[in-house]
């Protein structure tokens, strides 16, 4: 069976727009809510930026776009993808196969972890809306209300909760569920900040911390672990070698063009998985 009739009534994106709100809500994570800040506190605030930007510019137009390439050209995730490279290199594809379950078991480790954590974000928001996270009073009483929901059985409700909800997300599938749900989360997620940013501005000490944040201190630029963490950053932020932007790119249809010339440069004039004309090759 040829891999084209093996995609035949797979589901897809239905929109660019969709497409890419998914994306940004699959890098989008606690690498930049939680440890972005705390990176651009400790390493200099603007200074910071400057190796960030560039990096994050590095790792989008290669290895994002490759990533997405690869998953077009299979059709199929990271054991799919690594199982026809293999095939196309050595003619086996089950040593393929078994390197695709590195990043599968990787991302399952996380969403581990990742679980815990929505299901305490469940319970702020929640709490928000009944009074239950505002009536603590002080750093003491947060500290308690946080504790409360971190200790053992504390959070269980609303984590499995958490995962009913993911589940029946995804059950709806790529366009009827991810996609919508991004076309409302993530407008909903940009606005919360736009308010928070407002609120945060009129806080007393406001004025130093965006003169930390964005005046330059250029001798911090030769501290190599501001180029280090930068990095890190980087790979967080885009969410590169894992699953995502591999996954999306296999839901991609074949007239959907890719942005960058890396893509293009990677599969030469024909694709090498699938031994026939890339998409990625027509790019003007």
């Amino acid at each position: 069976m040829t891999k084209q009739k093996t995609t035949v009534g797979r589901d897809a994106f239905r929109s660019q727009w969709g497409f890419r709100l998914a994306c940004v809500g699959s890098a989008v994570g606690m690498g930049n809510i939680w440890l972005f800040p705390a990176r651009v506190s400790r390493y200099g605030g603007a200074t910071f930026l400057i190796p960030y930007v560039l990096f994050v510019v590095l790792i989008a137009s290669t290895g994002v776009i490759g990533e997405m390439a690869f998953g077009r050209a299979t059709g199929g995730g990271p054991v799919v993808a690594f199982g026809a490279a293999a095939r196309r290199r050595t003619g086996q594809r089950r040593w393929g196969e078994a390197l695709g379950l590195v990043p599968v078991v990787g991302s399952l480790a996380l969403a581990i972890g990742y679980s815990v954590v929505v299901g305490w974000l469940l319970k702020y928001a929640v709490g928000a809306f009944t009074g239950a996270v505002l009536a603590n009073e002080g750093v003491a009483g947060f500290d308690a209300y946080f504790s409360a929901a971190a200790s053992a059985w504390g959070n269980t409700g609303w984590q499995v909760a958490a995962m009913v909800v993911t589940m029946l997300v995804m059950a709806f599938g790529i366009g009827g569920g991810i996609e919508k749900v991004n076309k409302i989360l993530m407008p909903v997620f940009f606005i919360l900040f736009l308010v928070l940013a407002i609120y945060i501005a009129g806080l007393p000490g406001a004025a130093e911390g965006y003169r930390y944040i964005f005046v330059l201190r250029p001798k911090e630029l030769l501290d190599p672990m501001v180029w280090v963490y930068a990095l890190g950053q980087a790979f967080f932020s885009l969410s590169i070698a894992g699953n995502g932007t591999l996954i999306y790119g296999s839901y991609l249809s074949r007239r959907e063009r890719l942005w960058i010339k890396a893509a293009r440069a990677s599969c030469s004039s024909s694709c090498p998985i699938c031994s026939r004309p890339c998409p990625a090759a027509r790019l003007s």
